[in-house]
């Protein structure tokens, strides 16, 4: 039988190596991640609302000017600190700054992954980021010049590195911990009642612990790392708590509790599957009373349900409640939601699949606003030289973003010489003294035939938020300066705009054009 020759023989066929577990987590992250970009950021160039127009306002001003100028707007000053920073190198566009608001909603992927994994289990690390990567609240906050998504990740990081600092007793997270809450403080205020969850977080497992002096040593380095870091801005925070606040807000009520949750997962019909399988996941963890995870299950539950218990009772006392404000307890949430579905099994996995179906093609968030309309549509009426009169006085920033140049502004309380930045100190007391003689007639007697009078009123009819002490005021100031610009007959009303149908009542603002015809 002849022998095939040497060089026609068959090689072996190499092996092919299989990735290895770091690969796979790598391939893994980055494909819900790039899935997650795409679902939050269809619309990256929505007009901005109120609070964007704030953002860029006070961001625009010098970058050493903008702790002092927090004075007037009760805010910490990071983040518009990091948007003074963006703006000079990426631009002041929509697209540009909400982008600062995407990358902390992609980094809680990686990161909720590394929580639960180094928490619980691989499977939990896997289901957190999943509920991170498509969140709608998240979705939402991810495409809004706003601080509301760093929350979010700071939440998340010092839920983890309390869990770790305080049940595992791995005390090199301490300084995360610090670091994350003292980055809360300088984000936004509803840092403190994550802080008070935290200490009772901290009070519960001290009660069980045996040697209660480690523990405490641990809550002095870590809550006092953080208080120190947080002394240089304690004079503003200190001057903010006495003139400003949130006059608009009102005293949350007992329903208003029940659907917080409900409202940043995407309403009941996600709650529910959330609250079912992740209820029955968690009770299979206490079920099993395998130590040290079920402590770090009940100390993540405090600190969700802590910041939510603390922030209404806080509420109650000074009204601060807003869904924007849930950040504080998102992150928290969403850890201990993908613990519990990790451990419901199949249960777990259909509740999952259920809640990705609808989370990934969430809706339009394009319409916040129809302030950039407004101003667009009157532009080609204006001239260098008119007066912008803003009903709605926070509104000032949002409008002169989009205003063109040379305006004059005001607002119910007088002239306004920086309109990116609204004046909350003493603002309610400043309005209740406004009236029309006093305050629009030195504004308007010496504007000479020609010249126009744009007055900005806000849009009440079909909202439901109107009735807070700021609020019902802004309603009433509004509605005597339109009332007194109607009846003046150096004026006439020329322009009304936009033009909307009877049964749609958007956010924002109408506009009324009044020419001067004839002179003083």
């Amino acid at each position: 039988m002849a022998t095939v020759p040497a060089r026609r023989r068959a090689l072996p066929r190499p092996r092919l190596r299989r990735p290895g577990p770091v690969a796979l987590t790598v391939i893994g992250l980055t494909l819900l991640t790039l899935a997650s970009a795409f679902a939050r950021t269809r619309e990256l160039s929505a007009a901005y609302w109120i609070d964007e127009g704030l953002s860029w306002g006070i961001a625009s001003h010098h970058f050493t000017a903008i702790p002092h100028v927090l004075r007037e707007d009760g805010s910490p000053p990071l983040y518009y600190l990091m948007l003074h920073i963006w703006m000079k190198f990426f631009g002041t566009s929509e697209e540009s700054t909400h982008v600062l608001s995407l990358i902390p909603a992609l980094a809680t992927i990686p990161v909720g992954w590394w929580a639960g994994r180094s928490l619980f289990s691989e499977r939990a690390g896997w289901f957190i980021a999943a509920l991170f990567a498509f969140n709608t609240y998240l979705t939402t906050y991810a495409q809004e010049t706003r601080m509301y998504s760093w929350m979010v990740l700071f939440s998340l990081i010092g839920s983890a590195c309390f869990i770790h600092a305080f049940v595992f007793r791995r005390r090199r997270y301490l300084i995360g911990f610090a670091l994350s809450i003292a980055l809360m403080l300088y984000t936004h205020n509803w840092a403190l009642f994550f802080i008070a969850a935290s200490l009772t977080a901290w009070a519960v497992i001290a009660w069980k612990a045996e040697d209660r002096r480690p523990l405490l040593k641990d809550a002095l380095l870590g809550f006092g790392g953080a208080f120190v870091l947080f002394i240089p801005w304690l004079p503003n925070f200190i001057f903010q708590a006495r003139h400003t606040g949130a006059p608009w807000s009102t005293p949350p009520s007992l329903h208003s509790l029940r659907v917080a949750v409900s409202m940043t997962v995407d309403g009941d019909r996600m709650a529910m599957p959330i609250l079912l399988a992740g209820g029955a996941g968690i009770a299979t963890i206490f079920a099993r009373r395998r130590g040290l995870e079920r402590e770090a299950t009940i100390a993540g539950l405090v600190l969700f349900f802590g910041t939510l218990l603390w922030a209404f009772i806080g509420s109650q006392i000074s009204p601060a409640w807003a869904y924007r404000y849930f950040a504080a307890f998102v992150g928290p949430l969403l850890l201990m939601a993908g613990v519990g579905l990790s451990n419901a099994g199949r249960l777990g996995v259909v509740a999952g699949l259920l809640i990705m179906a609808f989370w990934i093609p969430f809706g339009s968030i394009a319409h916040k606003s129809i302030d950039r309309h407004v101003m667009w549509t009157a532009a080609p009426y204006l001239k260098k030289g008119d007066l912008v009169i803003v009903g709605h006085p926070e509104q000032d920033a949002v409008v002169n973003y989009y205003a063109p140049a040379g305006l004059r502004w005001a607002n119910e309380m007088g002239p306004v010489s920086d309109p990116r930045v609204m004046n909350w100190v003493d603002a309610m007391s400043r309005m209740k003294a406004a009236t029309p003689q006093k305050n629009l007639e030195p504004l308007i007697k010496n504007m000479k035939p020609g010249q126009h009078v744009l007055l900005l009123r806000p849009i009440v009819e079909g909202t439901g938020g109107w009735t807070a002490p700021w609020t019902s005021l802004v309603r009433e100031r509004s509605a005597d300066w339109a009332r007194a610009l109607e009846h003046d007959k150096r004026f006439k009303l020329t322009k009304r705009l936009p033009h909307l149908r009877a049964d749609y009542h958007p956010k924002g603002l109408r506009a009324l054009i009044f020419t001067r015809v004839t002179p003083g």
